[in-house]
Protein backbone atom coordinates (compact mmCIF):
# COMPACT_ATOMS: atom_id res chain seq x y z
CA UNK A 1 0.00 0.00 0.00
CA UNK A 2 1.21 3.40 -1.26
CA UNK A 3 1.23 5.98 1.39
CA UNK A 4 -1.23 7.86 -1.20
CA UNK A 5 -3.56 5.48 -0.43
CA UNK A 6 -3.44 4.99 3.40
CA UNK A 7 -5.17 7.06 5.85
CA UNK A 8 -2.95 10.08 7.88
CA UNK A 9 -2.47 8.92 11.44
CA UNK A 10 -2.33 11.88 13.96
CA UNK A 11 -1.35 12.21 17.36
CA UNK A 12 -3.53 14.46 18.95
CA UNK A 13 -3.30 16.16 22.63
CA UNK A 14 -5.77 17.98 24.35
CA UNK A 15 -6.36 18.77 28.01
CA UNK A 16 -9.94 18.30 29.41
CA UNK A 17 -10.11 21.51 31.14
CA UNK A 18 -10.88 23.91 28.95
CA UNK A 19 -11.50 25.39 25.43
CA UNK A 20 -8.68 23.42 24.00
CA UNK A 21 -10.91 20.11 24.56
CA UNK A 22 -13.69 22.07 22.39
CA UNK A 23 -10.75 22.88 19.92
CA UNK A 24 -10.27 19.12 19.62
CA UNK A 25 -13.73 17.19 19.61
CA UNK A 26 -14.58 19.78 16.66
CA UNK A 27 -10.75 19.33 14.60
CA UNK A 28 -11.38 15.81 15.15
CA UNK A 29 -14.95 15.88 13.65
CA UNK A 30 -13.99 18.13 10.78
CA UNK A 31 -10.81 16.46 9.76
CA UNK A 32 -13.06 13.17 9.59
CA UNK A 33 -13.70 13.70 5.21
CA UNK A 34 -9.82 13.45 5.08
CA UNK A 35 -9.88 9.79 6.05
CA UNK A 36 -7.47 10.77 8.98
CA UNK A 37 -6.90 8.44 12.21
CA UNK A 38 -6.59 9.93 15.25
CA UNK A 39 -5.30 9.04 18.65
CA UNK A 40 -6.46 11.26 21.05
CA UNK A 41 -3.72 11.85 24.05
CA UNK A 42 -5.89 13.46 27.15
CA UNK A 43 -4.27 14.88 30.06
CA UNK A 44 -4.99 17.54 32.73
CA UNK A 45 -7.79 15.25 34.49
CA UNK A 46 -9.69 12.33 33.61
CA UNK A 47 -12.95 12.66 30.55
CA UNK A 48 -16.34 13.69 32.27
CA UNK A 49 -19.50 11.16 31.31
CA UNK A 50 -20.11 14.11 28.49
CA UNK A 51 -16.50 13.91 27.07
CA UNK A 52 -17.04 10.12 26.82
CA UNK A 53 -19.81 10.81 24.75
CA UNK A 54 -18.56 13.60 22.48
CA UNK A 55 -15.25 10.85 22.37
CA UNK A 56 -17.97 7.75 21.35
CA UNK A 57 -19.30 9.90 18.72
CA UNK A 58 -16.07 10.45 16.61
CA UNK A 59 -14.90 8.13 13.76
CA UNK A 60 -11.55 6.64 13.24
CA UNK A 61 -10.25 7.72 17.17
CA UNK A 62 -8.42 5.87 19.62
CA UNK A 63 -8.51 7.46 22.98
CA UNK A 64 -5.69 7.21 25.35
CA UNK A 65 -6.68 8.28 28.54
CA UNK A 66 -4.68 10.46 31.98
CA UNK A 67 -4.77 12.99 34.30
CA UNK A 68 -1.14 14.28 34.46
CA UNK A 69 -0.69 17.41 35.62
CA UNK A 70 -0.52 20.29 32.87
CA UNK A 71 2.67 22.43 32.62
CA UNK A 72 1.00 25.37 34.25
CA UNK A 73 -0.16 23.61 37.24
CA UNK A 74 1.65 23.70 40.61
CA UNK A 75 4.93 21.68 40.98
CA UNK A 76 3.60 19.86 37.95
CA UNK A 77 7.47 19.17 36.42
CA UNK A 78 7.66 15.20 37.82
CA UNK A 79 4.12 14.40 36.22
CA UNK A 80 5.03 16.35 32.87
CA UNK A 81 8.17 13.77 32.53
CA UNK A 82 6.03 11.15 33.30
CA UNK A 83 3.24 11.92 30.48
CA UNK A 84 6.23 12.98 27.90
CA UNK A 85 7.36 8.92 28.50
CA UNK A 86 3.81 8.10 28.11
CA UNK A 87 3.47 10.00 24.69
CA UNK A 88 6.24 7.85 23.50
CA UNK A 89 4.49 5.08 24.57
CA UNK A 90 1.28 5.79 22.39
CA UNK A 91 3.53 7.41 19.75
CA UNK A 92 5.16 3.84 19.45
CA UNK A 93 1.69 1.93 20.21
CA UNK A 94 -0.16 3.93 17.56
CA UNK A 95 2.45 4.29 15.06
CA UNK A 96 1.17 7.71 13.71
CA UNK A 97 2.80 9.87 10.70
CA UNK A 98 2.29 13.54 12.34
CA UNK A 99 2.38 14.57 16.22
CA UNK A 100 -0.23 17.47 16.77
CA UNK A 101 0.70 19.04 20.27
CA UNK A 102 -1.82 21.30 22.16
CA UNK A 103 0.34 21.42 25.56
CA UNK A 104 3.38 23.33 24.98
CA UNK A 105 6.13 21.22 26.72
CA UNK A 106 6.18 17.78 24.50
CA UNK A 107 7.95 19.45 21.41
CA UNK A 108 11.37 18.06 22.31
CA UNK A 109 10.91 14.83 22.68
CA UNK A 110 12.22 12.13 20.14
CA UNK A 111 9.09 11.47 18.49
CA UNK A 112 10.81 10.34 14.99
CA UNK A 113 8.11 12.36 12.65
CA UNK A 114 6.86 15.79 12.01
CA UNK A 115 5.76 17.81 15.34
CA UNK A 116 3.30 20.63 14.63
CA UNK A 117 2.51 22.23 17.90
CA UNK A 118 -0.60 24.77 18.98
CA UNK A 119 0.08 27.95 21.27
CA UNK A 120 -3.43 28.43 22.66
CA UNK A 121 -2.44 30.22 25.31
CA UNK A 122 0.24 31.11 27.96
CA UNK A 123 1.56 31.90 31.71
CA UNK A 124 3.78 34.26 30.71
CA UNK A 125 1.59 36.17 27.73
CA UNK A 126 -1.56 36.01 30.43
CA UNK A 127 0.62 37.52 32.93
CA UNK A 128 1.65 40.46 31.05
CA UNK A 129 -2.03 40.38 29.80
CA UNK A 130 -3.95 40.59 33.03
CA UNK A 131 -1.12 41.80 35.12
CA UNK A 132 0.76 43.99 32.94
CA UNK A 133 4.36 43.10 34.48
CA UNK A 134 6.39 39.86 33.61
CA UNK A 135 5.67 36.83 35.48
CA UNK A 136 7.96 35.73 38.65
CA UNK A 137 10.83 34.02 38.57
CA UNK A 138 9.21 30.87 39.83
CA UNK A 139 7.88 30.60 36.48
CA UNK A 140 11.46 29.90 35.00
CA UNK A 141 11.61 26.48 34.56
CA UNK A 142 8.19 26.99 32.67
CA UNK A 143 9.85 29.28 30.37
CA UNK A 144 12.90 27.19 30.03
CA UNK A 145 10.93 23.82 29.17
CA UNK A 146 8.33 25.97 26.91
CA UNK A 147 11.14 27.16 24.46
CA UNK A 148 13.08 24.20 24.11
CA UNK A 149 9.40 22.55 23.42
CA UNK A 150 8.70 25.45 20.88
CA UNK A 151 12.05 25.48 19.29
CA UNK A 152 12.15 21.88 18.50
CA UNK A 153 8.65 21.87 16.87
CA UNK A 154 8.49 21.96 12.88
CA UNK A 155 5.74 24.20 12.94
CA UNK A 156 4.11 26.44 15.51
CA UNK A 157 0.55 27.27 14.78
CA UNK A 158 -1.26 29.81 17.38
CA UNK A 159 -5.11 31.08 16.67
CA UNK A 160 -4.27 34.57 16.16
CA UNK A 161 -1.48 36.60 14.98
CA UNK A 162 -1.50 38.87 17.65
CA UNK A 163 -0.78 35.98 20.32
CA UNK A 164 1.94 34.44 17.62
CA UNK A 165 4.04 37.32 18.14
CA UNK A 166 3.50 37.12 22.21
CA UNK A 167 4.93 33.85 21.56
CA UNK A 168 8.09 34.73 19.05
CA UNK A 169 8.82 37.31 21.02
CA UNK A 170 8.57 35.32 24.81
CA UNK A 171 10.33 31.93 23.36
CA UNK A 172 11.32 32.61 19.89
CA UNK A 173 12.42 32.36 17.09
CA UNK A 174 10.89 29.34 15.84
CA UNK A 175 11.68 27.15 12.73
CA UNK A 176 8.47 27.90 11.34
CA UNK A 177 4.94 29.34 12.31
CA UNK A 178 1.77 29.63 11.00
CA UNK A 179 -1.70 31.38 12.42
CA UNK A 180 -4.53 28.83 11.67
CA UNK A 181 -7.50 30.85 13.65
CA UNK A 182 -10.13 28.24 15.57
CA UNK A 183 -13.47 27.64 14.50
CA UNK A 184 -16.45 25.89 15.70
CA UNK A 185 -19.23 23.23 14.43
CA UNK A 186 -21.70 26.00 12.88
CA UNK A 187 -24.48 23.53 13.43
CA UNK A 188 -24.14 23.70 17.08
CA UNK A 189 -25.16 27.51 17.35
CA UNK A 190 -28.07 29.09 15.46
CA UNK A 191 -30.23 32.58 15.41
CA UNK A 192 -33.42 32.77 17.42
CA UNK A 193 -35.99 35.38 18.56
CA UNK A 194 -33.90 37.95 20.80
CA UNK A 195 -34.79 38.35 24.02
CA UNK A 196 -33.88 41.63 26.07
CA UNK A 197 -30.83 40.72 28.28
CA UNK A 198 -27.15 40.63 28.21
CA UNK A 199 -25.45 37.04 28.35
CA UNK A 200 -21.91 36.33 29.59
CA UNK A 201 -19.73 33.40 30.28
CA UNK A 202 -17.05 32.60 32.82
CA UNK A 203 -16.09 32.37 36.50
CA UNK A 204 -16.53 35.76 38.11
CA UNK A 205 -12.55 34.68 39.74
CA UNK A 206 -11.15 34.81 36.44
CA UNK A 207 -9.28 37.66 36.05
CA UNK A 208 -8.62 37.53 31.98
CA UNK A 209 -12.11 36.53 31.42
CA UNK A 210 -12.73 40.04 33.75
CA UNK A 211 -16.33 39.11 34.12
CA UNK A 212 -16.65 40.37 37.65
CA UNK A 213 -16.43 43.95 36.18
CA UNK A 214 -19.72 43.19 34.24
CA UNK A 215 -21.13 41.80 37.46
CA UNK A 216 -20.12 45.16 39.15
CA UNK A 217 -21.94 47.51 36.28
CA UNK A 218 -24.79 45.36 36.18
CA UNK A 219 -26.88 47.21 38.95
CA UNK A 220 -26.99 50.53 37.11
CA UNK A 221 -28.50 48.26 33.39
CA UNK A 222 -31.91 48.38 32.43
CA UNK A 223 -31.66 44.69 31.23
CA UNK A 224 -30.86 41.62 33.60
CA UNK A 225 -26.99 39.82 33.18
CA UNK A 226 -26.98 36.31 33.23
CA UNK A 227 -23.85 34.38 33.51
CA UNK A 228 -22.84 30.82 33.01
CA UNK A 229 -20.28 30.30 35.82
CA UNK A 230 -20.45 30.51 39.53
CA UNK A 231 -19.61 33.16 41.95
CA UNK A 232 -17.80 30.83 44.76
CA UNK A 233 -14.47 31.29 45.03
CA UNK A 234 -12.89 27.83 44.45
CA UNK A 235 -10.58 27.81 47.62
CA UNK A 236 -11.88 30.23 49.76
CA UNK A 237 -15.44 28.91 49.27
CA UNK A 238 -16.71 32.86 49.56
CA UNK A 239 -19.96 34.31 47.29
CA UNK A 240 -20.14 37.39 46.08
CA UNK A 241 -23.87 38.88 45.54
CA UNK A 242 -24.17 41.38 42.55
CA UNK A 243 -27.54 42.84 41.76
CA UNK A 244 -29.54 42.37 38.49
CA UNK A 245 -26.77 39.59 38.16
CA UNK A 246 -28.09 35.76 37.71
CA UNK A 247 -25.20 33.18 38.10
CA UNK A 248 -26.62 30.17 36.29
CA UNK A 249 -23.75 27.87 37.38
CA UNK A 250 -22.33 25.12 34.71
CA UNK A 251 -23.97 24.95 31.73
CA UNK A 252 -23.94 21.97 28.98
CA UNK A 253 -23.46 22.88 25.48
CA UNK A 254 -27.08 22.09 24.34
CA UNK A 255 -27.89 24.97 27.30
CA UNK A 256 -25.71 27.53 26.04
CA UNK A 257 -26.76 27.18 22.83
CA UNK A 258 -30.17 28.25 24.07
CA UNK A 259 -29.38 30.52 25.72
CA UNK A 260 -27.08 32.61 23.29
CA UNK A 261 -29.39 32.06 20.63
CA UNK A 262 -32.15 34.15 22.57
CA UNK A 263 -29.63 36.71 24.19
CA UNK A 264 -29.74 40.09 22.73
CA UNK A 265 -26.05 41.27 23.74
CA UNK A 266 -23.05 39.17 24.59
CA UNK A 267 -20.57 40.79 27.04
CA UNK A 268 -16.84 39.93 28.27
CA UNK A 269 -14.54 42.33 28.98
CA UNK A 270 -11.46 40.13 28.41
CA UNK A 271 -7.75 41.81 29.61
CA UNK A 272 -6.60 38.24 27.49
CA UNK A 273 -8.27 35.86 24.82
CA UNK A 274 -5.56 34.68 22.38
CA UNK A 275 -8.98 33.49 20.17
CA UNK A 276 -12.06 33.67 22.45
CA UNK A 277 -14.24 30.27 21.49
CA UNK A 278 -17.29 32.04 23.36
CA UNK A 279 -16.95 35.28 22.13
CA UNK A 280 -17.69 33.12 18.45
CA UNK A 281 -20.13 30.98 19.40
CA UNK A 282 -22.05 33.98 20.40
CA UNK A 283 -21.62 35.59 16.99
CA UNK A 284 -22.84 32.21 15.44
CA UNK A 285 -25.73 32.89 17.46
CA UNK A 286 -26.29 36.37 16.38
CA UNK A 287 -25.36 38.78 19.59
CA UNK A 288 -24.12 41.66 19.28
CA UNK A 289 -20.70 41.95 20.98
CA UNK A 290 -19.00 44.00 23.67
CA UNK A 291 -15.25 42.80 23.83
CA UNK A 292 -12.39 43.79 25.83
CA UNK A 293 -10.08 46.34 23.47
CA UNK A 294 -7.31 43.68 23.00
CA UNK A 295 -4.86 42.93 19.59
CA UNK A 296 -6.62 39.37 19.60
CA UNK A 297 -10.41 40.15 20.07
CA UNK A 298 -9.82 42.86 17.30
CA UNK A 299 -8.07 40.61 14.30
CA UNK A 300 -10.98 38.69 14.83
CA UNK A 301 -14.21 40.69 15.27
CA UNK A 302 -12.39 44.28 13.63
CA UNK A 303 -15.30 46.63 12.99
CA UNK A 304 -17.99 43.99 13.99
CA UNK A 305 -17.80 44.38 17.87
CA UNK A 306 -17.91 46.86 20.46
CA UNK A 307 -14.84 47.35 22.61
CA UNK A 308 -14.13 48.68 26.06
CA UNK A 309 -11.30 49.32 27.92
CA UNK A 310 -11.09 46.28 30.51
CA UNK A 311 -10.22 48.30 33.37
CA UNK A 312 -13.37 50.87 32.35
CA UNK A 313 -16.42 50.40 34.71
CA UNK A 314 -17.75 53.59 33.10
CA UNK A 315 -16.96 53.20 29.53
CA UNK A 316 -18.73 49.22 29.94
CA UNK A 317 -22.05 50.95 31.63
CA UNK A 318 -22.33 53.79 28.93
CA UNK A 319 -21.57 51.03 26.19
CA UNK A 320 -23.94 48.46 27.17
CA UNK A 321 -26.54 51.24 27.58
CA UNK A 322 -26.06 52.13 24.35
CA UNK A 323 -26.67 49.07 23.44
CA UNK A 324 -29.65 48.66 25.24
CA UNK A 325 -31.45 51.89 24.23
CA UNK A 326 -30.71 51.35 20.53
CA UNK A 327 -32.60 48.53 19.20
CA UNK A 328 -31.70 49.90 15.25
CA UNK A 329 -27.74 49.82 16.13
CA UNK A 330 -27.77 46.50 17.76
CA UNK A 331 -29.26 44.78 15.43
CA UNK A 332 -26.39 45.88 12.98
CA UNK A 333 -23.89 44.86 15.52
CA UNK A 334 -25.63 41.53 15.69
CA UNK A 335 -25.95 40.67 11.54
CA UNK A 336 -22.34 41.72 11.91
CA UNK A 337 -21.21 39.41 14.18
CA UNK A 338 -23.15 36.60 12.33
CA UNK A 339 -21.28 37.35 8.78
CA UNK A 340 -18.00 37.58 10.42
CA UNK A 341 -18.53 34.48 12.80
CA UNK A 342 -19.45 31.89 9.95
CA UNK A 343 -16.34 32.60 8.35
CA UNK A 344 -14.74 31.09 11.59
CA UNK A 345 -16.07 27.20 11.15
CA UNK A 346 -14.30 23.84 12.05
CA UNK A 347 -14.62 23.11 8.25
CA UNK A 348 -12.49 25.63 7.43
CA UNK A 349 -10.06 25.07 10.39
CA UNK A 350 -9.60 21.75 9.36
CA UNK A 351 -9.07 22.29 5.75
CA UNK A 352 -6.06 24.76 6.57
CA UNK A 353 -4.51 22.13 9.16
CA UNK A 354 -5.32 19.27 6.92
CA UNK A 355 -2.89 21.91 4.06
CA UNK A 356 -0.11 21.98 6.95
CA UNK A 357 -0.10 18.32 7.46
CA UNK A 358 0.27 18.12 3.16
CA UNK A 359 3.20 20.55 3.01
CA UNK A 360 5.16 18.28 6.30
CA UNK A 361 3.91 14.86 4.29
CA UNK A 362 3.98 15.23 0.33
CA UNK A 363 3.56 11.63 -0.12
CA UNK A 364 0.03 11.66 1.84
CA UNK A 365 -3.13 12.72 -0.50
CA UNK A 366 -5.13 14.63 2.03
CA UNK A 367 -6.22 17.86 -0.37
Amino acid sequence: MTEASKPLKILLTADTLGGVWTYAIDLIKALAPYGTQVALATMGALLTPLQHQQVKALPHVKLYESNYKLEWMESPWEEVDAAGNWLLQVNQDFAPDLIHLNNLVHGNLAWGKPVVLVVHSCVQSWWQGVKKEAAPNNWQEYRNRVTQSLRAAQVVVAPTLAMLEEAETLYGPFYNHLVIHNGRDLSSFHYASKEPFIFSMGRLWDEAKNVQLLAEVAADLSWPVLIAGNAQHPVTAEILNFKNVQFLGHLDPLEISNYLSRASIFALPVKYEPFGLSALEAGLSGCALVLGSIPSQKEIWQHTATYVNPTDAEQLKTTLTKLINDEFIRNIFSYRALNVAQQYSAEQMALEYADLYQQLLPDFNLI
